[in-house]
This record gives structure tokens, sequence and C-alpha cells, in this order.
């Protein structure tokens, strides 16, 4: 009842369109104004998409996309909505950026050098590199940002107004959207309900993707929030306890990182030690940048040294 009761307030209906991946599904949000509707991230570009959008924007006028972050799930079928409807697109301009260029063909040496320094077999790699090719086809056509959504600022959404707030950490130019007077958070992947989202060190990107998704969770809890609307699983209350226990989990894995350097350790094998089961070939392009994440994180702590050999970065505790 709740969940109706706000949803309603503020003009959001929640879209979820399915993924085939191992995270089924991801909301989008189609939200009602005054003079019109704000469509926020779109899902990727095939054809349940397609269906989807064609049924709910059947007869309405978009005045505005947003696209909280870069990742497929959440812009592949901008470039498509944005020529139906004519609406200008919104995003982070470091997102816009990047997402010219990461799934191109100009991208792949990056990968190869930087998997090369991590020890990643030539085969995983090439695997790797087709799944990324097969990227293209539901990312493209890629949107046209015509304004960045920028730190500290706010917009207009249905007939409320959202502080924009920069969280990087699961991608570097991800935001959530907040409504102070109903102390709601759109909070897109930065903090889910149920899972961890990722947070991986990619060719591009932050170096420490790690220490900035913790400073952006502190950020978070610094607002004055009462409801969460996540990406991925369905709404909740308590966001500081859940930030707590996202960051207990990483501080886990950190030690465990650690642990496992003493000695001397490549980024490969230590996706076995934080990984232990099977994983597949999309699973490991995540376990791999989530791997150098955490090694990362304890590097610039200053708590492990990381030389190269033959080309290849090894990971070394210091005590």
């Amino acid at each position: 009842m709740k969940n109706e009761v706000i949803f309603e307030k503020l003009g959001i209906q929640k879209i979820t369109i399915p993924l085939p991946f191992r995270l089924d599904h991801v909301h989008c949000f189609l939200v009602k104004g005054a003079t019109g509707y704000t469509l926020i991230d779109t899902g990727l570009h095939d054809e349940q998409a397609k269906k989807i959008w064609q049924e709910k924007l059947l007869g309405k006028d978009v005045e505005k996309i947003i696209l909280t972050h870069l990742h497929p799930d959440h812009t592949g079928y901008a470039g498509v909505l944005q020529k139906q409807t004519n609406a200008p697109v919104y995003m982070s301009e470091i997102d816009a950026k990047a997402m010219q260029t990461i799934w191109q063909e100009e991208a792949i040496p990056l990968l190869q050098r930087d998997y090369h320094t991590f020890a990643v077999p030539e085969q995983m790699t090439e695997k790797i590199i087709q799944l990324i090719r097969k990227t293209t086809n539901i990312v493209e056509p890629t949107p046209t940002v015509q304004q960045f959504l920028r730190d500290g600022e706010t917009i207009n959404i249905g007939d409320y107004t959202y502080d924009i707030i920069a969280t990087p950490g699961h991608a570097e130019g991800l935001v959530c959207l907040y409504e102070p007077e109903t102390k709601v958070l759109l909070s897109t992947d930065h903090v889910l309900p149920k899972i961890t989202p990722n947070i991986a060190y990619w060719f591009y990107g932050e170096k420490n993707p790690l220490l900035s998704y913790k400073t952006s969770l502190e950020k978070i809890k610094k607002l004055d929030i009462s409801y969460v609307i996540p990406s991925h699983g369905e709404p909740f209350e308590d966001v500081y306890t859940r930030i707590d226990e996202i960051w207990a989990h990483h501080e886990e894995r950190i030690e465990k990182t650690y642990d496992a350097m003493k000695n001397g350790i490549t980024v490969f094998d230590m996706c076995d030690i934080l990984f232990p089961y099977e994983l597949s070939v999309y699973d490991y392009q995540f376990a791999i940048g989530e791997a150098v994440a955490h090694m990362e994180y304890v590097r610039h702590e200053g708590r492990c040294e990381r030389t190269i050999e033959s080309g290849v970065y090894i990971y070394q505790s210091l005590t």
C-alpha cells in the first residue's frame, strides 16, 4: 500500500523490463507531470523493451529522457526512444562521453592491454571481447545527450523538483535523484535492497572505484531518506542499515583480498579466491573488474605493492 501511495503522489509508474542475464530485470520509470512525461532509463535495445515501451508510451507526450548511468540495461533503448519522441536526453557528462566509445572497436586494444597485465588467459580475453562486440547490438543507436546532470543541481521530474546527486562507484557518472519533500531517493544501482552492486575497475574510468563507492555511500547517509526506489528489486525503507550491510560485505572482501596477497598473486588468480564457483564468460568480465577494484583499494591504502613481471601485475602484501 505504501508503494502505491508514494508512487501515486510522485506520479511515478514503474516499468519493469526483462533482461537476458542472471540479473533478470531492470526497473525504468515513467513520471507524469502537468505538461507531459519524464522517462527514466530504458532497458536494452531488444524486442522486449520495444514491445513494452510501445504499449506504455502510446499517446503520451515525453518531455525528457533521463539516463542515470551508462550501463546497457539503463541506456540501450534510449537512442530509439529519443528518435521516436524527439525528447531531449539528460545524463552526466562523464558517462555521456564514455558511452560514445566503450562499446566501439577502438576500445578493444585498451581492454586487451589491461587483461594482459591482469594475467587473463588469451582464450578468455577473446571470449569477453566477443561479448563486448555483441553489446553493440543492444545499445545502438546511442542517444545524443543535450543536457548534463550535474551534482548539486536540481531537475524537474513530473510535478516535483529532485536534487541531482553524483554517486560514482558502480559507474563513474552514476547519479541518484532525491526528492526532499517526500524524502524519496531514486537510488538506481547505487544502493540495492538484496544484492550488492558490482563495483569494478574497467579499462576506462576510475582507478580506485571502490573508494569512490565508499565515499558515495557516506554521501547518501547524510540525506534524510524515508523511502528508496531502486532499479533492481523492490522499494525499501531503511537505507542506512542497508548501506552498512553493503559496506560490511566489501570490508570482508577487502580483508580476503589482502590475505590472498601474502605470497604474491595476479588479478586472474584473485578471481578464484573472491568467486570460488563456476563462472560464465559473462560473469568473468565482472569478476575480473571487481577483483581489480578490491586489489587497487588495498594498494591505495598502502598495504600492498604492485610489481610487474613479464608484463603481468603481481600484488603482494607488505606485512
